[in-house]
């Protein structure tokens, strides 16, 4: 299954995209889509639009997973980074792919093997995880962790749904 992965933000948007057959994971590309900090924001936001439909058209994922928004210190950087998590949600909606959400906590979990890991951490095992990768940032690197999580997630509730139902199980 190929899946790309998202972290939303207004100067930068990392993206990823690898391929999961069950635990095994492929680097196929990473990078970042971003906006100039001058603009103004229905263009940075239609910027980072387009460079996300470009990107979809050109991997064409089975699947997306954004990670969700924590709540800011500062409330107006928090409503700007909501406003670009609608562009990221969108992009995948308007191609028909189902989109997933997860929890930073969840992704540090299913990547590190414990929540509130470090982001060197993080990084360190998304290099181990796919093999010869070059991460173009850590924005990149973020955003291949998301796609690793629901990678993992997916791979669980596959296996889930395929184990045999006891008998007198519901």
């Amino acid at each position: 299954m190929r899946l790309m992965g998202f972290d939303p933000g207004l100067r930068r948007t990392g993206w990823g995209v690898i391929e999961s057959d069950g635990w095994r994971l492929s680097h196929l590309g990473n990078g970042v889509a971003a906006s100039e900090d001058n603009d103004p924001m229905e263009k940075r936001l239609a910027d980072i639009y387009r460079s996300l439909r470009a990107l979809i058209d050109q991997w064409r994922p089975e699947a997306a997973a954004v990670e969700e928004t924590f709540v800011n210190a500062n409330p107006a950087s928090t409503l700007k980074l909501g406003q670009v998590r609608g562009v990221v949600l969108l992009a995948p909606g308007l191609a028909g792919i189902p989109v997933f959400e997860y929890a930073p906590n969840q992704i540090e979990q299913a990547v590190v093997g414990a929540g509130h890991a470090a982001k060197e951490q993080i990084h360190l095992m998304v290099r181990h995880l796919l093999p010869g990768v070059t991460l173009a940032g850590p924005d990149a690197a973020d955003a291949l962790a998301v796609a690793i999580c629901h990678a993992h997630r997916a791979s669980v509730q596959d296996r889930w749904n395929k184990a045999p139902v006891a008998a007198g199980a519901r």
